[in-house]
């Protein structure tokens, strides 16, 4: 098991749900619609399977009509992140959600549907059971790049002390790892955490 899945998967309160189907009726991605669909086309198993289960709407006023508060909630999210273009954004629906917001195949669901919601920083519908733990894994997640920032200006200072190359050496390498660590959370803004 992958060390994401030990430290995110497995540990999310599953109970937290209240299985009210939102997350299921009106979804979105960070990849554009025609990119999915290249994608399918060239086998890439996540665009398989995210395409195979759910399906556009032809408009956002269509995706408004199915849950308004969920695509408000996204959209508003997307533009607190400077990340909303309405050309470049598709909703879907899961095609397996029935009228009592259940899933129709529930007990074979793919693992994208299992790992719901996937990342800390996932948009998820207003009143989600979810919502508070995910607030709080957010908040560890800019704790750590703060810390990786300290980190780094402990390192600048300590850089100025030292002449051996080799020591310098190894400093730029720890120096370049933790801004790996910072730049993973880029996306959601870190450099202004």
């Amino acid at each position: 098991m992958s060390s994401y899945e030990e430290n995110y998967l497995n540990k999310r309160p599953q109970e937290l749900c209240h299985m009210c189907g939102k997350c299921c009726r009106v979804v979105t991605t960070s990849i554009p619609y025609d990119k999915l669909l290249e994608l399918q086309n060239n086998g890439d198993k996540a665009a398989c399977d995210f395409l195979g289960i759910f399906v556009p709407f032809k408009t956002i006023e269509d995706a408004k009509k199915a849950d308004c508060g969920t695509v408000e909630n996204i959209i508003a999210q997307l533009k607190a992140d400077n990340n909303y273009n309405e050309s470049q954004i598709t909703f879907y629906t899961c095609k397996h959600l029935q009228d009592d917001n259940k899933c129709s195949i529930y007990e074979k669901r793919p693992t994208l549907c299992r790992h719901c919601p996937s990342t800390p920083w996932a948009i998820v519908p207003p009143g989600c059971g979810f919502e508070g733990w995910l607030f709080m894994k957010r908040e560890e997640d800019k704790e750590r790049v703060r810390k990786a920032k300290e980190e780094l200006l402990e390192l600048q200072v300590l850089k100025n002390k030292v002449n051996n190359p080799d020591t310098l050496n190894k400093i730029k390498a720890v120096e370049h790892k933790i801004q790996r660590t910072i730049d993973m959370y880029k996306k959601y803004g870190s450099e202004n955490w």
